[in-house]
């Protein structure tokens, strides 16, 4: 398991699934565009405050993005 691989897939499909772009999650959050862009491609190590803040950007509790999910239940 890679905590870090499941974090990215989550903040994307979460992201995805609330019709949010990159750059609109990152204004909502607090955050720079590059920042989630990075973080959705794993290049980055998160702080518990920036996973709060994107968590809260998203509408979901924080533990949510630390789930494993297969292909067929995403959601």
């Amino acid at each position: 398991m890679n905590l870090l691989h499941i974090f990215a897939t989550n903040v994307t499909l979460y992201r995805k699934k609330g019709n949010l772009s990159q750059e609109k999650l990152a204004e909502l959050a607090g955050l720079h565009r590059t920042y989630i862009s990075s973080v959705e491609r794993e290049k980055r190590n998160i702080s518990i405050d920036n996973i709060q803040a994107i968590a809260e950007a998203l509408e979901v509790e924080p533990y949510k993005l630390f789930i494993e999910r297969d292909e067929e239940n995403v959601f």
